[in-house]
């Protein structure tokens, strides 16, 4: 993995990152009670639903969004450009999400933002970064190899390291997935159980 395309995407994470509290300093005030509604009655839905339910596939499309376009636009010549974007669009949503909730709850909000998504950022970031990194490189080659001479004169290779990466994150994104499923609605509770007391 190349060091200076990490930073490179890294970088535009964290443009996202910035712009993402930005726009969260720009929330109403009266955010807070609508965040708590939605949040009790999460928890309070998701005590009456059995595990099997839509929440599963619900967290499935969260954990694996971003890593999921990350590789899909390494088989194209777009993903130059795409690949950045969606790093910064992860980081922007992210940091959006945590924002609004220290704008409403000041604290207190980091740890139910936590609750939310901590659990969910340390598997994804890692897993994003591992995948978005090769696909961003077989996009460059993909690009120039279509623009340079306007045709291919040697195709593109996915080896076998790329392969077992891609692999070895979808694991990692799946054991993810479950334990969010099974831990992040007790986290929430007792977050909230603190932040409502």
């Amino acid at each position: 993995m190349s060091l200076s395309r990490l930073l490179f995407l890294a970088l535009f994470f964290l443009a996202g990152v910035l712009l993402g509290q930005v726009l969260a300093g720009k929330v109403p005030d009266g955010t807070g009670g609508e965040l708590t509604r939605y949040l009790t009655d999460y928890v309070y839905l998701y005590g009456q639903t059995a595990p099997e339910s839509r929440a599963f596939w619900e967290t499935v499309v969260i954990y694996f969004r971003y890593p999921l376009l990350a590789v899909f636009l390494g088989f194209t010549s777009v993903g130059v450009v795409l690949v950045p974007v969606v790093a910064a669009a992860f980081g922007f949503f992210l940091s959006f999400s945590v924002s609004c909730f220290t704008a409403a709850f000041g604290g207190e909000g980091v740890l139910l933002a936590l609750a939310v998504s901590g659990l969910r950022c340390a598997v994804t970031l890692p897993c994003f970064f591992l995948l978005a990194v090769p696909s961003w490189q077989a996009s460059w080659t993909l690009a120039s190899l279509s623009l340079g001479r306007g045709q291919r004169t040697a195709p593109v290779v996915y080896g076998r390291v790329w392969w077992l990466r891609a692999g070895l994150a979808a694991a990692v994104l799946l054991a993810g997935v479950c334990a969010d499923h099974a831990l992040s609605p007790v986290l929430l509770r007792l977050a909230l159980e603190r932040v409502l007391s």
